[in-house]
């Protein structure tokens, strides 16, 4: 049951921004930083938020809720709207990368609030990805 109206739940949700969210801008300048070339919002399968076209290196920026982190411990606890709209981002996502992957792209997900709270963490998960891929080359 949820304790808006549905015109107040319309607004929060329309407040909640897809692209340029505070964890990909917060990666955007660390990137910058390290003056490590990438492009955002990529035009190739799933649109990643960060890509590094040379390396064939996709990385996704993923917000806790809408990516189901931990989906199972609090899919008790949701509507089935959005059970059903979380539950299609999954398999969504898993469709996505195994096209990636399929396409010789090397995918990182990175949870948002990861972003936020360890950025060297998730900056780490993105340059071993890179360095893999340049060790086969």
């Amino acid at each position: 049951m949820d304790i808006h109206t549905k015109t107040q739940r319309s607004f929060n949700m329309s407040r909640i921004h897809t692209k340029n969210t505070k964890p990909e801008i917060a990666m955007f300048n660390l990137l910058d930083r390290f003056s490590l070339p990438f492009e955002c919002h990529f035009e190739i399968t799933g649109k990643p938020d960060i890509a590094f076209p040379e390396y064939k290196v996709a990385v996704f920026i993923d917000g806790e809720y809408w990516h189901g982190k931990l989906f199972n411990e609090w899919k008790n606890q949701l509507n089935n709207f959005w059970m059903q709209k979380i539950s299609s981002n999954i398999r969504r996502d898993r469709i996505i990368r195994r096209e990636l992957k399929l396409s010789g792209w090397r995918v990182v997900r990175i949870w948002g609030k990861e972003v936020i709270k360890n950025p060297a963490k998730s900056l780490k998960k993105i340059t071993q990805a890179i360095k893999q891929v340049q060790e086969t080359h």
